[in-house]
């Protein structure tokens, strides 16, 4: 991930900064199916983890921009609501210290090489407790090619929580996303995305000294 195209993307509204949580995070919750202790990955303003403490779950939300866990901290003092918020790197997700009963990430999967993918995976599966599940909204390949992130296929999907994880599904979904309609950057309707559910069984063995 290049740290300087996401830090220059706050200096205005970031497209993926939408006021509100994302509707499948909407959904997933309003179904019970976001439990128990909650982190949010990738959080940037956290408009997704805001949403779910106002459902009264315990939420921490991490991201490695600065200027987007300020902004973040600012909204959850200023609507009362207690998420730990903090600035972190979710290829070192050991060093929170904690584990968690459900992961999300809207919008993080995708921008990781293949060689982070593998250590994003692996790192998610030393912090959530086993039968615990994570959902993670990224790009499709469906979305056609041009500008936003790395287009992700089911395969690439299968292969990258081949270990530590079960599959249980890959759901097609689209992003809500700020646009220009005067220079549309993605399909009308929004980004054509994938919903994945993924379920922790396996914990990967110690990192060797």
């Amino acid at each position: 991930m290049d740290a300087e195209i996401f830090e220059k993307a706050y200096d205005a509204q970031a497209p993926w900064d939408i006021d509100g949580p994302q509707p499948e995070i909407v959904r997933l919750a309003e179904a019970g199916a976001i439990a128990g202790a909650v982190l949010d990955v990738g959080c940037g303003t956290g408009e997704n983890a805001l949403y779910l403490a106002g459902r009264g779950l315990d939420v921490w939300g991490i991201d490695f921009i600065p200027r987007a866990i300020e902004r973040a901290r600012e909204k959850a003092l200023q609507r009362g609501l207690g998420v730990h918020f903090q600035v972190g790197d979710a290829l070192k997700l050991e060093v929170l210290g904690r584990m968690f009963d459900t992961v999300i990430d809207s919008g993080l999967f995708h921008t990781f090489s293949d060689e982070e993918r593998w250590v994003f995976v692996r790192g998610l599966a030393r912090i959530v407790r086993p039968g615990g599940v994570g959902y993670i909204l990224c790009f499709s390949e469906q979305e056609p090619p041009g500008q936003g992130p790395r287009r992700v296929s089911r395969e690439e999907i299968g292969s990258a929580f081949r270990e530590w994880w079960d599959v249980d599904s890959i759901q097609e979904t689209r992003f809500r996303a700020l646009d220009d309609p005067q220079a549309p950057r993605f399909s009308p309707g929004g980004p054509k995305a994938y919903l994945i559910t993924v379920r922790r069984t396996q914990e990967p063995a110690p990192t060797a000294p």
